[in-house]
């Protein structure tokens, strides 16, 4: 995968790219990833990427010239027909499903915005995707690109030790995460659940699944509503219900 990052201020990411699971991931030639500061675009000859908007009003809006020839300049060199995604508190909330979703693609291009927005032709001609990581606003879309990037990355053939653990990841099946649990069985008095010292690996499953099942109930019922349950499952929760 090759993901271009427009920022005002690459170095924001540098940190975060040089470590962990992200870190890992470029070593091994998962994805690669390139910053464009788009300011280097500009044909202001003050280097201007902002203007006030068209009818008044507080703030500084983001011109239009910069950001479409970046874009330009990063299809210029590939083949693929990249994703287009920005990064915008009006964009539909990112969700492990649109994780996914973006971890099939060959090619991302993220925009990150600064100031008090966009002007609207970059969000109606360029793009191809709003992403919101949640209903607040920060400086600039940085942070919430760093999320997004991280999300998706991890989730590419090899980048993860264990593949399986993407998949049952909270979100991944619908459910929040079951309760997990290492050594010591007894600590401080508080016990492992006897059903995962067992070795039935069938009760463990089942009891797994109860448990996330129980978390999602108890946590974020409104994920509920977009599953189908089994008559199993309809039990337990009127259960809970009951209690």
């Amino acid at each position: 995968m090759r993901i271009d990052i427009l920022s005002l201020f690459p170095e924001m990411f540098e940190g975060v790219f040089q470590s962990s699971i992200l870190k890992k991931a470029y070593d091994a030639n998962a994805f690669q990833y390139n910053f464009i500061n788009f300011r280097d675009y500009t044909d202001n000859k003050h280097n201007k990427v902002d203007d006030y908007p068209y009818g008044g009003g507080a703030g500084m809006v983001l011109k239009p010239q910069p950001i479409f020839d970046a874009v330009d300049h990063v299809k210029k060199d590939t083949k693929t027909k990249p994703r287009v995604v920005l990064m915008c508190p009006q964009g539909e909330t990112f969700t492990q499903k649109k994780a996914e979703e973006l971890a099939t693609e060959d090619h991302l291009i993220f925009i990150c915005g600064h100031y008090e927005g966009y002007d609207e032709r970059i969000r109606t001609e360029l793009v191809t995707d709003e992403v919101s990581i949640g209903d607040y606003v920060l400086t600039g879309g940085e942070l919430g690109a760093m999320v997004v990037i991280d999300s998706v990355v991890r989730l590419l053939p090899g980048v993860l030790g264990n593949e399986k653990s993407a998949v049952q990841d909270s979100f991944s099946t619908g459910l929040l995460e079951h309760p997990h649990y290492t050594r010591p069985a007894d600590f401080r008095g508080l016990k492992v659940p006897d059903v995962l010292l067992s070795g039935n690996h069938a009760h463990i499953e089942e009891w797994r699944k109860k448990e996330a099942l129980k978390r999602t109930f108890l946590r974020r019922r409104d994920l509920l509503q977009e599953l189908e349950l089994t008559d199993q499952e309809k039990e337990w929760i009127k259960e809970w219900k009951n209690d």
